[in-house]
Parts: C-alpha cells; sequence; structure tokens
C-alpha cells in the first residue's frame, strides 16, 4: 500500500528534497516519489536506524539492473553494520560475473534451502527492479508468507500493492539510478568504489550504453558521480560488451538470418529456436541486446526477437520501440508481458510458428499507430 506524504523535520520542502537526492530532471510532481517521497525516505531512513537482517531481491534471469542495484544496496547495508545477502531466483549471464560481491550471492535454484532460512529469519525484503511477486517465480510464495517489511524500489509500469514501502517511478532510466537516489538522500558520502561500479553498471545497460530515452542531463550527472567514485566507463563497458565468445557471435549471425520485415510497416522480427541455440552452444546471457539490431535498420521502429524455450515450454519475447509506440502496452494487450514505453518483454505457450502468426496479426491490427 502506497504511503501518506509527511515531511521529515531535516527536510523542509521538496525542493530540498529533489536536490539531496539529485532528481531535478523531468521532475512529475504527479509520481509517486513526488507524493510518496518524504514518507518513503523518512520510513526507510527509520528503520535503517536500528540492525536489519536484509534479503536483497532481484528478478528472475537478472540483467544488470537488477543485479547492479541489488548488490550496490548489499554493499551499503553491510558498510552500515546490517546482516544483507543478495537472493537470485535463478543463474545470470557470465558478462556480470565480475561484478563486485557476485560470488557471495545465493541461488534459489542452487541452494534452496539456504535460501528458505535467509527469507524466514529476515527482518526486512528488498525488492528491486521488479513490481510484481510473479516476476520472482518459485520465491513467490516464500516472500508472500513472510511476515518481514517489505521495500519496493522499481521503475516499470503498473506496480503490485505488496510492499508496505514502495518506491516507483515510470519516468527514471533504471532502478540503479533509484537506488543512488535513495543512498545519496541517506549518506552522501556512501558512494565506494564498489557500489559506483555496481550502479554504473545498471545505469549503463538499461538505457542502452544512455542512448535511450529516459536518459537524462541528470543520469548523466549520476554517472559523473559514479565515475567520480572509482567507477571506470571504460573498465565497465569492455567487461559487459566485448566479451562475446565464438559461439555468441555464430548465434548472433544465425539469428541476424532469420531477420523479416512486416510489409508495409517499420516492423522487424527475429527468430531462434531451441535447435538453433543447441547449435550454438547456448549459454545464458547469449541472446543479450539481439533484438536492438533491428532497431539499428533505417526507417523501423519496433523490433521483436522470439527465442524458444523447450524447458519452460514457451517462446520468450523481447520488444523494443523508438518514438511514441508503446511496447509494454502491445505486450500486455497480446503476449502475457508488459516493461518499458520503448522496452518490454512477453511469452507465448504456442509454437514458434503460431507465434509468429499471432505475432504478425497482432502487428496489423496496431498498424493504424504507424506512419509510413
Amino acid at each position: 500500500m502506497y504511503l501518506n506524504t509527511h515531511f521529515n523535520r531535516h527536510i523542509k520542502d521538496l525542493d530540498k528534497l529533489k536536490k539531496q537526492c539529485g532528481m531535478v530532471h523531468k521532475y512529475d510532481e504527479n509520481s509517486i516519489f513526488a507524493r510518496y517521497g518524504y514518507a518513503f525516505y523518512n520510513r526507510t531512513k527509520k528503520k535503517l536506524e536500528t540492525p536489519q537482517k536484509a534479503v536483497i531481491l532481484p528478478h528472475k534471469n537478472p540483467d544488470g539492473d537488477a543485479l547492479g542495484s541489488t548488490l550496490a544496496l548489499f554493499h551499503y547495508l553491510i558498510q552500515n553494520k546490517h546482516e544483507a545477502i543478495v537472493i537470485s531466483p535463478n543463474d545470470y549471464p557470465g558478462f556480470l560475473n565480475w561484478l563486485p560481491g557476485q560470488d557471495q550471492i545465493l541461488k534459489y535454484n542452487r541452494s534452496p534451502k539456504d535460501v528458505r532460512h535467509k527469507i524466514d529469519s529476515a527482518t526486512l525484503i528488498f525488492t528491486l527492479d521488479f513490481n510484481n511477486l510473479s516476476r520472482i517465480g518459485d520465491l513467490e510464495p516464500l516472500i508472500e508468507k513472510s511476515t518481514a517489511d517489505k521495500i519496493m524500489i522499481d521503475h516499470h509500469e503498473s506496480p503490485h500493492e505488496y510492499a508496505s514501502l514502495t518506491y516507483s517511478d515510470v519516468n527514471m532510466s533504471s532502478t540503479c539510478e533509484m537506488v543512488y537516489n535513495l543512498l545519496n538522500a541517506l549518506n552522501s558520502e556512501a558512494f565506494t568504489g564498489d557500489i559506483a561500479k555496481c550502479l554504473y553498471t545498471g545505469i549503463m545497460t538499461d538505457t542502452g550504453s544512455f542512448r535511450y530515452p529516459a536518459t537524462t542531463p541528470t543520469t548523466h550527472r549520476v554517472i559523473a558521480r559514479l565515475i567520480e567514485a572509482g567507477a571506470s566507463s571504460t573498465e565497465i563497458h569492455q567487461n559487459i560488451y566485448d566479451n562475446s565468445s565464438f559461439s555468441r557471435l555464430k548465434l548472433l549471425g544465425v539469428t541476424l538470418s532469420s531477420l523479416k520485415k512486416i510489409a508495409n510497416l517499420p516492423i522487424v522480427f527475429m527468430t531462434i529456436t531451441q535447435e538453433e541455440l543447441n547449435s550454438c552452444d547456448f549459454i545464458k546471457g547469449d541472446t543479450e541486446g539481439f533484438v536492438n539490431y533491428g532497431l539499428s535498420l533505417e526507417g523501423i521502429v519496433f523490433s521483436c526477437i522470439m527465442i524458444e524455450n523447450e524447458s519452460e515450454g514457451i517462446i520468450k519475447m523481447s520488444f523494443r520501440s523508438q518514438g511514441e509506440f508503446s511496447v509494454n502496452d502491445f505486450a500486455r494487450a497480446y503476449f502475457n508481458g508488459g516493461g518499458h514505453h520503448n522496452a518490454a518483454g512477453g511469452m507465448s505457450a504456442v509454437s514458434m510458428k503460431e507465434t509468429v502468426a499471432r505475432f504478425e496479426k497482432a502487428t496489423q491490427e496496431v498498424a493504424e499507430n504507424f506512419k509510413m
């Protein structure tokens, strides 16, 4: 349940809070942070004045923003004498294995008994980069059962009301930028090199290397602060983007060879079957960013990739757009998904052939949104 706004005696007005949090861009007075910022800040600060046993959760199949934000918060809590652990529902891509503290993450798919013990003993649970407990898979009933206070920090649309404290702002570039705002408000001297590297990684990956519309002047100011605190832009970019395996590049070639355009519309899609994944020795994370190649084509404003997952019996789908077309709305309407205005995901429980047919039909139904 969202909280009613009240004022902290140390922060007399909204402008001062915005300045302290580094939030001086596109500040929407109707946003959740504007309406509930005082309550969120005050209650979180008060909660952290006493030692906590904190569990920090990213979503299933965590990306750079999910891991970066959870690990940054983990480092902050540890340095402030709290017990803290990051629990991931499952494994994450190998290109994130260098993040400071990732070797201390508990994975539910590998250590379910240890995870259950940590959740049972938690006094505080942070959920970062998701706003619906279905996004943590088999962990959902454990979190629902827990009596610990829950704090949500997230920038996706349509948050569910499971948390006692919520910081939700769809105008934010990333959850990492939101965690930066919180830590900066709690202690502006909190940014160690490890925290800076984690936050930089999440902001960089969720903004497409600072290309997406949610990247604001304030985002760049935050990045500058993180570089000053010890984040190396060159090193982080190389760790994330310049470490492809031979098999990943082969898979990229296979994927691009499947590229098709929807007739008379600025839309393209790509497909990858399980057989193609197997033939290229696929490992988790290999297809990261493939969907963006469609948007590199002149005149294309909507790109989709469909990836077969036999073990789950589904086709996983990623959508990207440029401009006014909302792939979040498209994913919610047609493919049981959602996300952001220009970046979303979905799924299909039918065959690849049927999924392609459904996608082509859906694009015709939204054709009026595109001016050719």
